[in-house]
């Protein structure tokens, strides 16, 4: 079978994007946007609407594939991808792209998926956005053709075991934090609450935020709820302390009694200049926590964008897990290489993504779950609760229920 034609249609991103290296000089908040200019390029304004742009597959019996192309919300940063702005974008997907795609014989995802995530338009590979988006159309393309779900087509090709279960789900609450815990609570989400500690004065303010937390499972829960309690520092413990790391154990084994007998996951404690010293701090970080019996997990996210990335962290010990962001890696295909990369390094891998992605490329990513088995997915698009939660929750439960009566 064929792809007879590509139709795009321009469309919105879950949630904005973010200037987050303005953000983090302390700007202030006001209503919903933030108050102060922009410093990374692109950026009109500290926050702005995020879109998308839908790769739809007309293909030869008529049936439609698609896919998402979508960027992250802190675009721009720690090596990624600039904004995905649509009008810059789209004149060279028709010109050069479309060509390529329309025509093109459906045959392995992953050969399919290759081919084009390597491609360079004047010798510079395409945005990371254009390769996630495409490459999704690609894999549904694959499993119409074959009239199997894409869990099942990813499963068949990487030779991975499919498992009749859901992935455990981390639900991110945002600024709207102590309603958004008791929903986490209520509907028994496994990992929870991530907040934006993105100033200093959020990194003092967690204590009282743990103890809370902690109270409210327990409130609200019987002991049969364990929840992980997972927290992105987005780097202040580095600008709090800087190397200091008998202040930063001592910082962390409080936060871990605190929160005790859940299990917490720090991710990103340190964002520094460079990768190679991210990583670095990062190992040590881990080294030191270990020596003193410190049960928590570090994972990362900045300055991990790439397969290559991924690669080098997990190669170097630089974390005990990765966010696998996937508009940051590029094809599809990457992600699932990526997931399997860091089980076999004897990491755990979180296949996260962005709030500014689509219903589209979450559900798309719940089959992505289901094959390749991550530690956790991320709840995915938007920064409510219920939302993201149901699209991935949703499409697992969907596709497990017609893979199981087959």
């Amino acid at each position: 079978m064929k792809i007879k034609k590509v139709v795009l249609a321009k469309g919105h991103g879950g949630f904005f994007w973010d200037d987050q290296a303005a953000i983090k000089t302390g700007v202030q908040r006001e209503g919903f946007i933030y108050q102060g200019t922009p410093v990374t390029p692109g950026f009109e304004a500290i926050r702005v609407p995020s879109e998308c742009l839908s790769v739809l597959l007309i293909l030869e019996d008529g049936q439609v594939a698609h896919g998402d192309c979508v960027a992250v919300q802190y675009s721009g940063a720690a090596g990624r991808d600039p904004l995905f702005k649509v009008s810059r974008y789209l004149p060279g997907i028709k010109e050069k792209i479309i060509p390529l795609v329309e025509g093109k014989e459906i045959s392995r995802f992953k050969e399919m998926s290759e081919e084009f995530d390597s491609m360079t338009l004047e010798g510079k590979p395409l945005h990371t956005a254009i390769r996630y988006g495409v490459t999704q159309a690609f894999l549904d393309a694959v499993a119409k053709s074959k009239h199997q779900t894409m869990a099942e087509v990813i499963a068949e090709e990487y030779l991975l075991p499919l498992s009749l279960t859901p992935v455990p789900i981390f639900v991110q609450t945002g600024d709207d934090l102590y309603e958004s815990i008791d929903k986490c609570i209520l509907r028994r989400v496994e990992v929870f609450p991530h907040y934006l500690i993105n100033n200093l004065k959020k990194m003092d303010e967690l204590p009282q935020l743990l103890k809370f937390t902690k109270n409210r499972i327990k409130q609200l829960a019987d002991h049969s709820y364990s929840p992980f309690l997972h927290y992105d520092l987005y780097g202040m413990m580095g600008a709090k302390y800087g190397n200091d790391f008998h202040k930063i154990i001592r910082e962390l084994k409080s936060w871990a009694e605190l929160v005790s007998p859940y299990e917490l996951i720090i991710e990103a404690p340190f964002i520094m200049e460079t990768q190679k010293e991210t990583i670095e701090l990062t190992r040590e970080l881990i080294r030191q926590k270990n020596d003193q019996g410190l049960n928590l997990i570090i994972c990362v996210d900045e300055w991990c964008n790439t397969l290559d990335d991924i690669k080098r962290f997990t190669d170097s010990y630089g974390a005990e897990m990765i966010q696998i962001k996937t508009p940051d890696v590029g094809g599809l295909n990457r992600t699932i290489d990526a997931i399997i990369y860091c089980q076999r390094g004897g990491l755990k891998a979180y296949l996260g993504g962005s709030s500014c992605e689509t219903e589209r490329s979450a559900q798309i990513s719940a089959h992505v779950a289901l094959a390749a088995r991550p530690f956790q997915m991320l709840a995915k698009p938007g920064m409510g609760i219920d939302e993201g939660y149901q699209i991935v929750a949703n499409e697992m439960m969907r596709t497990i229920a017609l893979i199981g009566q087959r």
